[in-house]
């Protein structure tokens, strides 16, 4: 393996350890929590650096479905972590707080709330449609079958504590607040942020191979009518 892609999965998995933690105020609470969204920022910097071939080829060659999607996704999970990270620095009380008072402090926490789960959701759906790169990379049948079985099982378990910590309500704007529960150990609060982190994955990887077959028979289509 290049050394080049050494230092970019190395950032990926730093980049979604990171998150994870983000996700896990109870259990780093406030200080922890900025100097984690700063390194989150800056790892995020780093990714574009190392990822800038990606941009050289956004005006080249034709979009399918499946590269419009990646393409949105990219795009909207960028901006999501630029805003978060802005509004995280304009509520800072040890990292940034020269930021403090840019905007009303009602407005930044309500963003900063949405746009931290919609980054959640989008790195979520950003990592799943690298999912094929790992089981292309699986030649056993059996082992295949019953890894899909697995993530099936994870991904029921993943949406139902999405929807039971109505996630949704903060990426809708339609609630202020975080509502934490400090009393859950911290284990099973990454657990459960990585469980919902992987059924996002899952998500994404089944709907990209709907998308792979879809431009097939659209392709062999094409060649049929010619």
């Amino acid at each position: 393996m290049k050394s080049n892609t050494i230092v970019k999965r190395v950032v990926d998995f730093a980049l979604t350890v990171t998150l994870l933690l983000l996700m896990a105020f109870q259990v780093t609470e406030q200080l922890a929590h900025e100097w984690l969204g700063i390194a989150m920022f800056a790892l995020t910097i780093v990714h574009q650096i190392l990822n800038r071939k990606f941009y050289a080829a956004i005006f080249k060659g034709k979009y399918n479905p499946l590269r419009i999607f990646q393409l949105t996704v990219n795009c909207l999970l960028l901006l999501s972590f630029v805003c978060t990270a802005l509004s995280g620095m304009m509520m800072s009380r040890f990292a940034t707080p020269f930021m403090n008072g840019i905007l009303p402090s009602s407005i930044v926490r309500q963003g900063h709330l949405a746009m931290s789960h919609w980054s959640f959701v989008l790195m979520g759906l950003h990592l799943g449609l690298h999912f094929g790169i790992i089981v292309s990379k699986l030649k056993n049948r059996a082992v295949r079958i019953v890894l899909g079985v697995v993530m099936t099982g994870i991904s029921v378990c993943g949406f139902y504590l999405f929807f039971k910590s109505d996630m949704l309500s903060y990426m809708l704007f339609k609630n202020p607040f975080a509502f934490l529960d400090y009393e859950k150990a911290w284990w099973l609060v990454i657990l459960e942020n990585l469980v919902m982190l992987l059924a996002w994955g899952f998500a994404a990887y089944l709907l990209s191979l709907g998308m792979k077959k879809l431009s097939r028979k659209s392709a062999i289509h094409k060649k049929e009518v010619v």
